[in-house]
């Protein structure tokens, strides 16, 4: 009874902003700006959501966003447990060295790959299209890397000489074998990544020229005015996505 108890106010500490943000979704104007706050409207305006989804084309930023996060998802897994299988599976000159040089990479800051990277992108004329956003998705992240690798390791090496002994190539035993039983870790890398390129703002912000390619993290930004801020839109659109 006292475990129960303790966590009631644990729980409603993660549910308040999200009862937050859909109660002023609901808010009048004039109720959002009235001093005291009003914490309960009189009446609820469930028009809101379909107004802030209208103000701009929310369908063409929720596409981008869909299509950006399946390949780049899609893509972060089979490269990422590839490489991992490689350096946990196959012994080669200098693995352990090009291992470390890889972890290595996950010290440097995003502000200093910013720019070479925009620069890349320019010159392959990627600039205002979901390339960028995508495709380097597809050559592996040293931290999930390191992660499969590390759980490719604790499957034993007699599965592999099983498999070779069956007349399995490495592709297969990859495949076939290594590819199912990394589920687990699979599941734990796509959220991740998942979470990272759907909530992803300042990559799209700065590949993104045109509304047409906008994601829904640009397009939520679109309420933010110079002069003022349509914060029940902003509401709104927060509790659908």
């Amino acid at each position: 009874g006292d475990i129960t108890d303790s966590r009631v106010p644990t729980n409603a500490l993660f549910i308040a902003p999200f009862l937050w943000t859909l109660i002023t979704a609901v808010k009048s104007d004039a109720e959002l700006v009235a001093y005291p706050p009003v914490f309960w409207p009189e009446t609820w305006h469930w028009e809101n959501f379909a107004i802030a989804w209208t103000k701009h084309p929310f369908n063409i930023f929720l596409q981008n966003s869909v299509i950006i996060v399946i390949l780049s998802t899609i893509g972060q897994l089979f490269s990422s447990s590839l490489v991992a299988y490689g350096f946990a599976r196959f012994r080669f000159p200098g693995r352990d060295a090009i291992f470390i040089l890889l972890l290595a990479t996950m010290m440097i800051p995003w502000d200093v790959k910013m720019i070479p990277l925009y620069m890349e992108f320019n010159y392959l004329g990627w600039i205002n299209t979901l390339k960028p956003l995508i495709v380097p998705a597809w050559f592996g992240e040293a931290f999930f890397v390191f992660l499969l690798r590390q759980y490719i390791m604790t499957i034993p090496m007699e599965i592999d000489e099983a498999a070779r002994m069956d007349g399995a190539n490495a592709w297969q035993i990859y495949w076939r074998i290594h590819l199912p039983l990394m589920a687990p870790a699979l599941v734990l890398v796509g959220t991740f990544h998942f979470m990272n390129a759907w909530n992803d703002y300042l990559g799209p912000l700065i590949y993104l020229n045109d509304q047409s390619t906008y994601t829904l993290p640009l397009g939520l930004a679109l309420f933010k005015g110079l002069h003022e801020v349509d914060y029940i839109s902003i509401a709104a659109i927060t509790v659908i996505l």
